[in-house]
């Protein structure tokens, strides 16, 4: 992963202009856990711990912003649920791996995914650019850690 001062170079020689709101969310991204995802509303409620001064049409429009310039992917693991995450690593794609019960989402990368994607753009004479694969299964609360089983716990 790039350092974020590298970054915001990138992005600032590129022509994005870069307010100190924006800076702070590519921040919270940069702070979190590898794996961990924020929606617009988590996002939301992280920034406005730190602030008044912030709306939720911000916080959407950050991220939107923030995804266009390639700084965030957007995933989409529920029907009208977008989560965002930091871009790590663009050379390595990593696919989910989604509860449709509890929504926990497990991250995964599979070199035979990768290899059957490009064989599949090529041979329709494309060239991939992005690779996001998503898996919709039920975890297993007594094998997984499942939130339905850590609330069931407690």
């Amino acid at each position: 992963m790039k350092p974020k001062e590298q970054l915001f170079l990138e992005l600032r020689t590129k022509g994005f202009r870069l307010t100190p709101q924006r800076e702070r969310v590519v921040d919270i991204f940069y702070n979190l856990p590898e794996g961990e995802h924020l929606s617009a509303e988590a996002l939301y409620s992280i920034l406005k711990r730190e602030t008044t001064d912030i709306s939720l049409a911000t916080s959407y429009r950050s991220l939107k912003l923030l995804a266009s310039m390639g700084v965030l992917r957007e995933v989409d693991f529920s029907e009208d649920h977008k989560q965002y995450e930091l871009v790590r690593d663009e050379e390595t794609p990593h696919h989910h791996l989604i509860c449709i019960t509890c929504g926990l989402a497990k991250e995964f990368e599979s070199d035979i995914i990768l290899k059957e994607a490009l064989g599949i753009a090529n041979g329709f004479n494309f060239e991939m650019v992005d690779l996001q694969m998503k898996l919709y299964a039920t975890c297993l609360p007594e094998k997984a850690d499942c939130p339905k089983r850590l609330e069931t716990a407690s």
